[in-house]
């Protein structure tokens, strides 16, 4: 707003024909910078919840509304009005009560007449509606004046500046001073939907009453001083283009139209002052010879109490432009998966940065609605040093702080939601943040401790430097979410963020992990360990274990999925013990691979190590294991048995490689007990699915983004 009421200022100041070169210029630029949405906006097709299409099965609707800003416009009303009645068309005209003319009753009789609408537009038109909420209490009372001597029930804002929720003081039935998508506009923030939509009024408790509210109707195609007078387009082609596309997804062609800027009467137009009223009649005739009746041509009035008598009002909810960054492999990030792909299904614009695992990826794709940036490639152990690692991360960081900077740029972001490690990467949303995006911070692990372990194999002393950096990226964040209980109280005590973080563990995924039918007739005992190879998983544990395994049951094979700085010693180490026929390698799989390839495993393994890092790092494998039906042994660390009892995973001492091969022998031995701990544990995992918490982290994300700016 501030950048308005600047630009109101110094718009009198500014000769008309400089003001309007220097918004023709502005307008070219951003006509380069939002190619990608503009005047399309994907995602903005989707029809709100419960949308019954239109009356009598039209395949879409067309509205015509015309705002009249000075004494030439007023002129050029009638002629406007025979030039619709001719092509058989209604529309709606938009008055300022005062402004600079005066609107004869008699010119608002004679449309009404011929069935035609009369809207307010504005009141004194000049950029100052919303000065303040005081200013517009005051103008609002000006304003019902005139609508209920006018007979008129809509309203338009100038300029379409907009504030919702302060329009509730008027007496209206709908308000039409949106869009879909304008980037042009002085407030480029679009509703994104083609559709109307429903702004209940609030009632004395706070609450939204669900019958009292209005219309809001969003123009979806750009006005017309827009398009022909800053854009210097000379067709309706851009405007036919985007009603093709409006009609195949069923959605409302609404076009602004100012009588202002028509060159009637054959006089010829005047450059950044008018355009031929051609332009317009093609666009008309050309609605009519290819669609015929098919279409629903009524006045924003009748939309209005159409949409207000539907069975269910369809709601206010424009799509939310969600951005996510990890220093991970995305395909390889169940819980960084889980958000995205919940985000996008319910109809969000999600956009992960993440890293390329080989250069055979694409740099973009998109994945179940997800799109996908690869900004930066890991290819090798290039983590194996810290000093290697940091410069890893801090790479990684400056890309994300420039995407993220020139994206919200071009189109706003409403929410960031950061994925640690490291901590820090928060600060690569500083820009965004500072223009009033909300920051999800989500702690995968706590950062001072992975240290220790992944470089000193330690969980002594923590770095100074590195809990200083881990209070300064939760300060940033307007909600931080830490993966397990354990985690949060100290998470809490460290960095004092109270009631702003959370606990949210890994739940299961339960599109992905379900009980399936096995389909393995070959006698083999499968044990497997899906993970990182870090020191502090144990691995190397499970594979010395394995070796007494194998002596009692030959027929076992143990299968390692996955990569880290330990692999390469833990490959020697099976050899060192001859296991090389035993004890398998894979590289990591993506998570809908992994899933179906753990469903046949035998018997599940997770060693952590309790006296590290991994006494208190929450295991997704546990929990998808059981989702599975695949039983499970695991190291008695602290962590694992808060969350869950000797009766649903086996546990051993963690440590003792004698108890671990105790555990997997009495268990690969007895097909029963193996099959009356997975169906306790299916039991416990499924009241623990990602698909029961969904809808926390929607209202999680709705909150932040209405609170940060996010909303209308």
């Amino acid at each position: 707003m501030l950048r308005n009421r600047i630009y109101y200022r110094i718009k009198p100041l500014l000769p008309d024909r400089l003001r309007l070169r220097l918004r023709r210029a502005y307008s070219q630029q951003v006509r380069r910078r939002v190619a990608d949405q503009w005047p399309i906006l994907p995602g903005s097709e989707r029809p709100p919840d419960g949308w019954p299409g239109w009356p009598e099965g039209r395949k879409f609707a067309v509205v015509l509304t015309h705002d009249v800003e000075g004494p030439k416009g007023l002129a050029q009303c009638r002629p406007l009005m025979d030039l619709e009645r001719e092509l058989g068309f209604v529309s709606s005209f938009n008055f300022i009560p005062e402004g600079p003319y005066h609107t004869p009753p008699e010119l608002r009789a004679e449309l009404a007449a011929h069935g035609f609408e009369v809207g307010v537009h504005d009141l004194h038109h000049d950029g100052r509606l919303y000065d303040s909420s005081a200013g517009f209490a005051a103008k609002a009372a000006e304003i019902n004046r005139h609508l209920k001597e006018w007979g008129a029930v809509g309203f338009r804002s100038g300029f379409m500046l907009n504030r919702l929720d302060w329009l509730h003081q008027l007496d209206i039935a709908y308000d039409a001073s949106t869009f879909d998508t304008d980037p042009f506009e002085p407030e480029p923030r679009g509703q994104e939907t083609i559709f109307p939509f429903w702004v209940p009024a609030p009632g004395a408790d706070g609450s939204r009453a669900p019958r009292s509210g209005y219309v809001e109707l969003p123009y979806t195609l750009t006005q017309d001083s827009t398009l022909f007078l800053l854009l210097k387009e000379t067709t309706p082609e851009l405007w036919l283009r985007k009603t093709d596309w409006i009609a195949r997804h069923g959605g409302m062609v609404l076009v602004n139209v100012h009588p202002d800027y028509l060159a009637l009467h054959g006089e010829p137009p005047v450059p950044l002052k008018s355009f031929p009223v051609d332009i317009y009649r093609r666009f008309l005739i050309t609605l009519r010879e290819k669609y015929g009746d098919s279409f629903w041509q009524p006045r924003p009035r009748e939309v209005a109490e159409y949409v207000r008598h539907l069975p269910h009002l369809p709601p206010r909810r424009p799509a939310r432009r969600v951005l996510m960054a990890t220093h991970s492999y995305y395909e390889m990030d169940g819980r960084v998966q889980r958000y995205a792909q919940s985000l996008a299904s319910r109809g969000d614009s999600v956009h992960v940065l993440a890293v390329r695992q080989a250069a055979s990826l694409p740099r973009e794709e998109i994945i179940n609605g997800v799109h996908l940036h690869r900004v930066t490639d890991r290819f090798g152990k290039g983590d194996s040093g810290k000093w290697a690692y940091l410069r890893m991360v801090l790479g990684f960081l400056r890309v994300c702080t420039v995407w993220i900077a020139r994206q919200h740029h071009r189109r706003p972001i409403d929410l960031l939601h950061i994925h640690n490690m490291p901590d820090f990467l928060v600060f690569a949303g500083l820009y965004p943040k500072l223009r009033g995006a909300a920051i999800i911070l989500d702690i995968h692990d706590l950062l001072p401790e992975f240290f220790n372990s992944k470089f000193s194999h330690t969980s002594g002393h923590l770095p100074r430097f590195l809990l200083a950096a881990e209070r300064l990226s939760a300060a940033l964040a307007d909600h931080v979410v830490v993966a397990n209980d354990l985690w949060l109280e100290r998470y809490t005590r460290r960095t004092r963020t109270g009631t702003r973080a959370s606990a949210w563990i890994n739940y299961v995924d339960a599109r992905l992990f379900h009980p399936r039918a096995s389909s393995r007739r070959d006698g083999r005992l499968l044990v497997l360990f899906p993970g990182g190879l870090y020191w502090h998983q144990g691995v190397d544990l499970a594979i010395r274990a394995f070796a007494a395994v194998v002596a009692v049951l030959p027929q076992a094979e143990f299968h390692i999925y996955g990569d880290g700085n330990r692999r390469d010693e833990l490959i020697s180490l099976t050899r060192e013990l001859g296991l090389d026929h035993a004890v398998h390698f894979h590289a990591p799989v993506p998570s809908r691979e992994i899933a179906p390839i753990m469903a046949q495993a035998d018997l599940a393994v997770v060693p952590k190590r309790a006296d590290s890092f991994g006494n208190e790092a929450y295991s997704t494998k546990i929990m998808e294991f059981m989702a599975l039906g695949v039983p499970v042994v695991a190291s008695a660390t602290r962590i694992d048995q808060y969350y869950f009892d000797p009766s649903i995973i086996r546990f051993f001492e963690s440590g003792n490689v004698p108890d671990l091969a105790d555990a997997m022998i009495s268990l690969l031995r007895d097909p029963e007990a193996r099959a009356a701990q997975a169906r306790r544990a299916r039991t416990y995992a499924d009241r623990h699915t990602w698909q029961q918490m969904e809808p926390a982290y929607f209202r999680l994300v709705d909150r932040l983004c209405d609170d940060g700016g996010g909303g209308a």
